[in-house]
């Protein structure tokens, strides 16, 4: 027996063990109960081969080898082994986005891979229009798997651009399910990306659901949306007839599902790095059994699948000088696993500072790129960091403005109310440095900001740089409007990086400590503060 065979085996048995649940009795009189899985992934960000994975689930922090297309494979493959036609594979968006290869190809390079994956059907995410909505509507053509949008229309036409949902039997079940985007793309993301495209609120959701249970007389509704963990919850809070809510967007790792009625909501991290599974009985009608599995795929659990490994190897082949090219070296280990402050903007805020030669320097709280372990940093990773080419923008702005930036952002992330969050994390400063108190009231946030270590001055004027966003007014700077004398410079994010690492590598570990909550540990991993989903915290 081969040593992959053997690799199959041994993940098909762990996913059973795992998994294994009791059948339900049949009393006489009812039907035959049917077991069905759900499996997706979301927030892959065109993460095609392995990587270093940072886990901290149950308080131990560590780094391991782990996702990959073809390792995805492997692990669907056991389930569909262990339920032959009763499985039903998903994908949550943020799917083109997120890597070299992506960027390079405008998605392309992510086709095959993902289509050698053989899914059932996708929704488009947030970064879905970073090339623009015709690349969007291409790529969704050319995967093999249906794209389902309740919220995306054509700007001209007025038409959804994608069938609001999908009925699928599966196993003689008949599951109907929903696809609904973020509706804050034309604001989330450089205007410029989504022109042509209007996204239309969650309100177009709840005449879905009763279609598809009384017209289409499904079984199950699934609702399947790319808005966020907390406006996931919100609404399985909200709506009515929604079995099961799978969320995507903010990379969170539910371990355990969040219950609000007769709803389940979960989220199964990023990056290809886990897979969810959500295993439910239905008989006669009703749901009798579920249950959740947040499933991580690491090197030494999951084998890579050879043939889809060959499908990325092939696709990749001709990147790979660009892609293996050395630009600088690290120490400590990059990561973005931190809602208030990451290792990896501190370095990126503090290029783009160097380079711009500005007081402040600003990274916008980005989630995406998988951890960049100590060893050489390569053109890849920078791409990882920032998967588009953005120019510096630099400009002029007084200290109210900073105060009111900040108190801003801080709502978007901290807001109590899920419909005022907005957005990724807290954004990343270099020269500067915030104290905040996370659980005050909006606009009553911050408590101190210094800049070069200096207590902030209201009507003092500060030179600040970020990266330009397309399609925004000439005088707005990192959503900051009326700024005076705002004008991009010719250099990009990616070559500002380079010339940091150049001159500093190899990284050291930074001392942190830019911004600091009064109220929260050192490190939040995540953005949904409840006691039914506690913060864990670590080490960054």
């Amino acid at each position: 027996m081969s040593a992959r065979t053997m690799s199959m085996i041994k993940a098909s048995v762990g996913l059973l063990l795992a998994m294994e649940i009791a059948a339900p009795t049949t009393h006489a009189g009812e039907s035959e109960p049917v077991s069905i899985s759900l499996v997706y992934i979301a927030d892959l960000h065109a993460q095609l081969r392995p990587h270093a994975e940072f886990f901290w689930h149950g308080g131990k922090d560590e780094t391991a080898m782990a996702g990959g297309v073809a390792r995805i494979a492997t692990a669907v493959e056991a389930i569909r082994k262990e339920r032959p036609g009763r499985v039903l594979f998903m994908d949550a968006g943020d799917t083109i986005q997120g890597s070299a290869a992506a960027a390079w190809t405008e998605g392309k390079a992510v086709v095959a891979p993902v289509n050698a994956l053989n899914l059932d059907l996708g929704i488009p995410g947030n970064w879905e229009v970073v090339y623009g909505a015709e690349a969007l509507e291409e790529r969704a053509g050319e995967f093999r798997h249906p794209m389902i949008a309740a919220n995306i229309r054509d700007a001209r036409t007025k038409k959804l651009v994608f069938p609001p949902y999908l009925v699928k039997e599966v196993g003689g079940v008949r599951v109907g399910v929903i696809g609904f985007t973020d509706p804050d793309v034309p604001e989330r993301q450089p205007p410029s990306y989504s022109k042509g495209l209007t996204f239309e609120k969650s309100d177009v959701v709840q005449p879905l659901i009763d279609e598809l249970r009384r017209e289409e007389k499904v079984d199950v509704v699934v609702l399947l949306t790319h808005v966020g963990l907390p406006k996931s919850i919100r609404l399985a809070e909200t709506l009515k007839g929604v079995d099961f809510l799978l969320s995507g967007d903010t990379h969170e790792r539910t371990y355990e599902p969040i219950v609000r009625g007769d709803t389940w909501v979960v989220e199964p991290g990023s990056f290809g790095s886990f897979l969810g599974r959500l295993d439910f009985t239905l008989r006669d009608g009703r749901v009798v059994d579920r249950r959740w599995e947040l499933i991580e795929l690491r090197a030494d659990r999951f084998a890579e699948d050879p043939q889809v490994k060959r499908v990325v190897d092939e696709t990749l082949a001709p990147m790979r000088p660009r892609l293996d090219a050395i630009i600088g070296e690290t120490k400590a280990t990059l990561m973005r696993y931190n809602v208030v402050e990451t290792s990896l903007d501190d370095v990126l805020s503090d290029a783009l500072r160097e380079a711009a030669g500005t007081e402040i320097g600003l990274s916008n709280g980005f989630r995406f790129s998988p951890p960049t372990a100590p060893g050489p940093i390569r053109e890849g990773d920078l791409w990882d960091w920032y998967p588009i080419t953005t120019r510096l923008k630099v400009g002029n702005v007084t200290g109210g403005q900073l105060r009111a930036f900040w108190e801003r952002e801080l709502e978007h992330v901290f807001a109590s109310d899920p419909e005022k969050l907005f957005g990724g994390w807290v954004p990343r400063p270099s020269g500067l440095t915030l104290r905040f108190v996370a659980h005050a009231p909006e606009g009553h946030r911050v408590r101190e900001i210094t800049v070069g270590g200096e207590p902030l001055e209201d009507d003092r004027l500060y030179t600040l740089v970020a990266c330009e966003r397309e399609g925004d007014e000439p005088d707005k700077l990192c959503r900051i409007p009326h700024v005076q004398d705002a004008r991009v410079l010719g250099l990009d994010a990616h070559e500002a990086v380079r010339r940091y690492l150049a001159r500093h590598s190899p990284l050291s570990s930074l001392d942190g400590g830019r911004v600091v909550a009064d109220d929260l540990p050192p490190v939040v991993r995540s953005q949904v503060l409840s006691p039914d989903h506690p913060v864990e915290a670590g080490t960054d």
